[in-house]
Formats: C-alpha cells, structure tokens, sequence
C-alpha cells in the first residue's frame, strides 16, 4: 500500500513539473513570437490560406476594446487587381502580397464627443493582434498607415468602396515571406523611468 500510495505522489509531483512546464514553455513562445516579429515587404506568389485569414481576423478582434465597443471593421483583399489598385503609390509590397487586410474603424459603433478618438487605439491593438498572428503562423507581414493622412485614407476608401462611417486606419500587407531580415533590437533603458519620470530602478 505504501509503494502504491508513494507511486501516486510520484506521479502528481511529476504532473506537476510537467505543467508548470508547459507553461514556461508556452511564455517563452509567446515572447519568442513578439521579439521576432518584423516587417516583412517581399512575400512569394504562394497565396495565403482561408483558414490562416480567419485566423488573424479572429486575432485581431481579441484585442482589447474600450468599453467594449469593438469599432473596427476588416476588409481582406485577395483579389490581385483589387491588390494593385489598393497598393496606389504604396509600392509594390501590397500588390505582391497574398492578402492585405484593412483594418478600419467603425463610427458607427464609436463613442461620442471626445472618446470617440479610442478607436484609434482599439484598432491599432487589433492591428498588432494581426500582426503577432501572422508571425506565428509563419506568414510575414507589413503595417502601412493611412489615418490620419487624409490623401491616403481618400484612396483606400475609394479602392474600397467604404462609406464615410468607415475610415482606414492601416492596410496590413501579408504573404509567404521572400526575405529573412534580422529583427531589430528596440531595447533602450534610457527610455524607461520607474515611479516617475527620469527615475531609475532601485
């Protein structure tokens, strides 16, 4: 009895190291995930999958939302003639990617008066949500701003038909990645102070 009662502590202790395991091991690849994320602008004419756009459209609609008001909008373009004239004077990196995803806000679905401006930031937390996805899924993407460029947000909305409720923020180019750069390093202690501003850690 003893043995079997010491094989079942044996097995819990093991239970246990093995899920404290795996949860440093899903930390480190999700930081992993995040330092190794980079702009990708050459993709190859391998197109992307159905199931990895929906992938990073769910992605980007986990981000956080200011009182929930989720006020974004994604418009996938696969279509490479809608690609090209998207990509306008952007360059090439849109009309060569296997789908570019705008990410837009939704005034509809906006606060009022001045708050109304937290959609900036909830889309901008979607549109790193895609971003992280993309990386993960071995895809290499690219974020190009529109909002607040009035030009550029003019040309998104006309290539895109998008009523004047809805305003790009961003178009997120993605595809089979052609280049391998290096991440950059953006670590700078000078720019972090702790409990106020130019203090440093004790």
């Amino acid at each position: 009895m003893r043995k079997v009662f010491l094989c079942l502590m044996a097995m819990m202790g093991l239970m246990t190291v093995s899920a404290q395991q795996k949860v440093e091991n899903d930390a480190q690849a999700a930081i992993n995930n995040i330092m190794t994320r980079t702009s990708i602008r050459q993709y190859t004419n391998e197109p992307v999958s159905k199931a990895d756009i929906e992938t990073m459209l769910r992605a980007g609609m986990a981000a956080p939302t200011a009182v929930n008001r989720q006020p974004w909008h994604f418009v996938a373009v696969t279509d490479k003639d809608k690609l090209a004239e998207l990509a306008g004077r952007r360059g090439g990196m849109i009309k060569q990617s296997g789908v570019a995803i705008v990410v837009c806000g939704n005034m509809d679905k906006a606060m009022q008066g001045p708050a109304q401006a937290f959609w900036v930031q909830d889309c901008s937390a979607a549109t790193e949500n895609i971003l992280l996805a993309a990386n993960a899924l071995g895809l290499g993407a690219v974020w190009t701003g529109c909002y607040p460029m009035d030009d550029r947000i003019a040309e998104v909305s006309k290539a895109l038909k998008l009523p004047e409720t809805i305003v790009p923020l961003c178009v997120i180019a993605i595809g089979h990645p052609a280049e391998q750069p290096t991440p950059k390093d953006k670590w700078k202690p000078e720019n972090v102070s702790y409990n106020e501003f130019g203090a440093k850690a004790e």
